[in-house]
């Protein structure tokens, strides 16, 4: 496995948001966390990325664990992060902001090659690499932090919520350039509010309630399941 979750607990002051939670993630998945808001799928990804402070268990990153690392040292790892409030710099350029992705050790053929398959891969964003980062529209600006996350070449990509607050045609071409980045070789974690859609692109996927991991297996399975999804994921 790329990546493994065992016994994962976290704490938000005297709050324990996470009791528990194991999971993994196969080289090449897709794999989805899905569950009610506050069931504790952005904390459990925000655990994993080291960005909480008070956290116990295990996670493992090919075979190494990682929860005493910095969060530095996790992305200089190979493992992405694309947060749910996107955290472009709003002062920079498109380019700018792209070039931000690059600092962890990128050298300057990988950044070349990068730069190159903009174009096929976000040809919304080769038009505006001079604009200023916000004045974009907001599908916009998150597929400038997808790609700012890709332009380090992370093995793991771990995505919250991509989609919300998003037009549907720009849900349609992010979730196109989710299988792209599969077909890549990225392996992908995705937390995503609309489940049919995040079930039909996943592998598997793990339904988490009140910080524990419920249910788990494939993802065809659980998209035909609607009774799971009505008693986990509807609000």
């Amino acid at each position: 496995m790329m990546l493994t979750v065992t016994g994962l607990n976290a704490w938000y002051g005297r709050s324990h948001v996470l009791q528990g939670v194991d999971l993994t993630v196969g080289r090449g998945e897709i794999v989805s966390l899905i569950g009610r808001n506050g069931a504790g799928k952005t904390t459990t990804l925000r655990a994993i990325m080291g960005l909480i402070a008070r956290r116990s268990g295990r996670v493992e990153f090919e075979g190494v664990d990682i929860l005493p690392l910095p969060v530095h040292r996790r992305h200089r790892l190979g493992i992405g992060f694309v947060p749910e409030d996107r955290r472009i710099v709003a002062g920079l350029s498109v380019r700018e902001n792209l070039r931000l992705g690059m600092l962890a050790g990128v050298d300057r053929g990988a950044a070349a090659a990068f730069m190159a398959s903009l174009s096929g891969m976000f040809p919304r964003l080769v038009e505006r690499l001079d604009q200023p980062a916000d004045t974009l529209s907001g599908g916009e600006q998150q597929m400038l932090a997808i790609a700012r996350a890709l332009a380090s070449a992370p093995k793991l990509m771990m995505l919250d919520e991509p989609s919300e607050g998003i037009m549907p045609v720009l849900v349609d071409e992010m979730f196109q350039l989710f299988g792209r980045m599969r077909r890549d070789g990225t392996t992908i974690l995705l937390i995503e509010q609309n489940v049919e859609r995040a079930l039909g692109i996943s592998d598997r996927a793990y339904i988490i309630d009140q910080g524990r991991i419920v249910h788990q297996g494939d993802a065809p399975a659980l998209l035909a399941d609607t009774a799971i999804q009505e008693r986990y994921c509807t609000v």
